[in-house]
């Protein structure tokens, strides 16, 4: 094959807008590539399109992207296209071996200090050296402080003023987090090692302030592609701009509508920026999802079109390409523990019904939501895995707790009642049954021991019926000596090894990964959007998590919500994310007599149920006929004619459309339901107070077997002002 004939072979099979990526000119490329849109073909074929024509070498070509497996997933593409050579590395990777390689030069013959796995061990000694205890929790918040300021180029000497100016939820008081980052950088200085961060900024030094390594870096790399740019944070992209030089020949791609993870640090500003940093940029956007149904698409766009904020100045309409599926199956539960059992039992019909477990996937906001699924999923026989996480019972501050707890019986009274004797129990480990702390590993340490105490409220809530004689029994209180050996039971049965099964996963972890089903549970709010989530950038960024959470199913996607975390408990509201929920919250009703003034009313949520299958019905036409539109339609056909006949001369007679009188939709709806009161008629969705009394009593009538001559004769309809 010649170079022309390998060259034109990479186009095959591509849509117009990924071969207009693919064969952009040299120079600032922006791809917009929305979930599921084919980026990855699009980037690799872009780079092994311009190899094998001769444009440019594989050698002086360097791809960049943020994980192992998405980098290793490039460079198999790139083999497979023919274009071997390329570096295709993570921004860690491809500094670390610049760093080793320009070693010798930099340090004058010195060796190269060794590189920290983990900040934490550090952290620790750091808090102490400024009088501060931290448990490995507290250490894991304050080590991911300091990366998110070294990753955005803050000093220790700024970082107060910086955290203020970025709104940090800090794990301390923020002069106190700068005592411990200053303490930290003169540790690692004494013991010679470095961290992840100063490995990049060594790199980014060796390039800046040495001219020959900068003539042999930009000799080596010519042609730069970044994947994920919506992760980029600053230090990266100084780094990047340090192998750029000035140069232009750039190709980024990423999707600020799955920007979601700025608590570390990552940026979509660069994103955002790009046309306007590079003038002449051509920019691509890739809307075709070949990953979802339709129906799946369409909730995605319905969710992300609610976006506001600078991201969402970027965001793509998508544009489904499969064939049509299911609907989406929006479930609403009187309690968590009743979503997960029903979860379970959904996950096992899949399964018997031929779905591999491993295309199955249930994502949570937090970890600590994990546990309930781990044991309804292991009570159904469902084999799981833990994704990005250790599973509920393998926790250190469980496994913690659950030693606190047995100690705890041979010292809390036995009359004790079980909530109260665990709380107790859990202050020797130091929980507080207060708001959690700040910071993420110490909040999420928090809500795993609060899951303990809400099981023992619902382990309490059922007391054990002890026998009296043969056909009698009495109740006996649960004792915290019950509640160890029920929480030993469901370790045992949660620690049995599984190699290919259901993935429990936050929707953190679950950026970039796909299954053919996905349950995304919990959609109450206090939990997505978290109460963290505090100014309108946070909360934005929540509603990210649900558009990725909902872009990661293939064909089957179930949304569920709780009423309540426990039986009995206080009642929650849905998701505001959830647009499908029929909500008049910020509509405006006029205020007093007085003149006061017009303020938003939310009114109660609305919840439509297919009256056949009973499934919570999402879309509005399908909200209006009162069933799914895979379930059977019962329509009089006969009496649809009349309703259309009728709707036509009514319509003439207002001189209005005839959508103005009744919608199709409508019209199909009274046809299959038949309504023979009017309130039943005004419970079709569609149909208000006003039209009842415009036109109630005509289609009453209608539906009661009268002619459109009987309840439409020669007058005309009014409409009162």
């Amino acid at each position: 094959m010649g170079v022309h004939s390998a060259s034109e072979g990479v186009l095959a099979g591509l849509d117009p807008e990924q071969r207009s990526a693919v064969t952009a000119p040299a120079g600032p490329v922006c791809i917009l590539a929305g979930a599921g849109t084919g980026k990855t073909r699009a980037i690799t074929s872009r780079i092994a399109h311009r190899a094998l024509s001769g444009e440019i070498s594989p050698r002086h070509v360097l791809a960049v992207t943020f994980t192992a497996r998405a980098a290793a997933e490039m460079r198999h593409r790139l083999t497979l296209l023919g274009a071997q050579g390329v570096q295709a590395r993570t921004f860690h990777a491809a500094a670390l071996r610049q760093v080793r390689y320009f070693a010798p030069r930099l340090l004058a013959g010195r060796a190269m200090p060794e590189l920290l796995d983990s900040k934490v061990r550090l952290v620790t000694l750091a808090a102490a050296r400024v009088g501060m205890r931290a448990d490995r929790a507290a250490a894991r918040d304050l080590a991911g402080e300091i990366e998110w300021a070294k990753s955005s180029l803050v000093e220790p000497g700024d970082y107060v003023v910086a955290a203020a100016r970025a709104l940090r939820d800090t794990p301390h008081e923020p002069a106190k987090v700068a005592e411990v980052f200053t303490a930290y950088e003169q540790l690692k200085r004494s013991n010679g090692v470095i961290d992840f961060e100063d490995m990049l900024r060594a790199a980014v030094w060796g390039i800046e302030e040495h001219p020959d390594v900068a003539e042999q870096v930009r000799g080596q790399y010519r042609h730069f592609v970044v994947d994920e740019y919506q992760d980029v944070n600053p230090l990266q992209q100084r780094l990047l701009d340090a192998w750029l030089g000035g140069r232009t020949d750039l190709t980024v791609v990423g999707d600020a509508s799955q920007t979601i993870y700025s608590f570390t640090g990552a940026t979509s500003a660069y994103l955002v920026d790009f046309p306007r940093r590079h003038r002449d940029a051509t920019v691509v956007r890739l809307v075709r999802d070949y990953r979802s149904t339709p129906q799946v698409v369409g909730l995605a766009n319905a969710v992300i079109s609610q976006a506001r904020g600078t991201e969402a100045r970027l965001r793509l309409e998508l544009s489904g390409q499969r064939p049509p599926g299911p609907e989406p199956d929006l479930r609403i539960f009187t309690d968590e523990p009743a979503e997960a059992n029903a979860v379970a039992a959904r996950c096992r019909s899949l399964i018997d019904a031929g779905t591999p477990a491993k295309e199955i996937a249930v994502l949570f906001r937090t970890n600590a939501q994990s546990e309930a699924y781990e044991k309804a999923l292991t009570e159904a026989a469902v084999p799981y895995v833990v994704q990005g996480a250790e599973r509920f019972f393998e926790r250190a501050e469980v496994r913690q707790a659950m030693v606190a707890l047995r100690s705890a019986t041979r010292s809390i009274p036995g009359e004790t009642p079980l909530p109260a004797a665990v709380v107790e129990a859990l202050t020797a480990v130091g929980w507080a049954p207060d708001a959690p702390p700040a910071g993420g590993a110490a909040r999420e340490r928090w809500e795993a021991l609060a899951a303990l105490v809400q099981l023992a409220e619902e382990y309490a809530a059922t007391p054990e019926l002890v026998p009296i004689g043969e056909a009698a029994s009495v109740e006996r209180p649960v004792t915290l000596t019950d509640f160890t050996e029920e929480l030993a039971r469901r370790a045992a049965q949660q620690h049995v090894p599984t190699v290919d099964g259901v993935t429990l996963a936050s929707l953190h972890s679950a950026k970039g990964l796909e299954w053919d089903a996905v349950f995304l549970v919990g959609l109450a709010e206090g939990t997505l959007p978290t109460t963290y989530a505090k100014t309108v950038e946070q909360v934005e960024e929540e509603r990210r998590l649900l558009y990725v959470g909902i872009t990661r199913a293939r064909q089957w996607l179930w949304l569920s919500y709780a009423a309540a975390r426990s039986p009995g408990g206080r009642a929650r509201r849905p998701s505001r994310f959830l647009p499908q929920l029929d909500r008049s919250g910020g509509t405006e009703r006029a205020g007093a007599a007085t003149g006061g003034a017009r303020r938003p009313e939310r009114r109660r949520t609305q919840i439509v149920s297919c009256r056949i299958c009973g499934a919570t019905l999402l879309a509005g036409p399908d909200r209006k006929l009162g069933r799914c539109p895979t379930c059977p339609s019962d329509i009089d056909d006969e009496l649809h004619e009349r309703l259309r006949e009728w709707r036509q001369r009514v319509a003439g007679a207002q001189k209005v459309p005839a959508y103005v009188v009744f919608t199709d939709a409508t019209l199909t709806a009274l046809a299959e339901r038949r309504p023979r009161r009017p309130e039943e008629l005004i419970a079709i969705a569609g149909i208000g107070p006003r039209k009842l009394g415009l036109y109630g009593d005509s289609v009453l009538a209608l539906v009661g077997g009268a002619g459109v001559d009987d309840v439409c004769p020669e007058k005309t309809f009014e409409i009162s002002s």
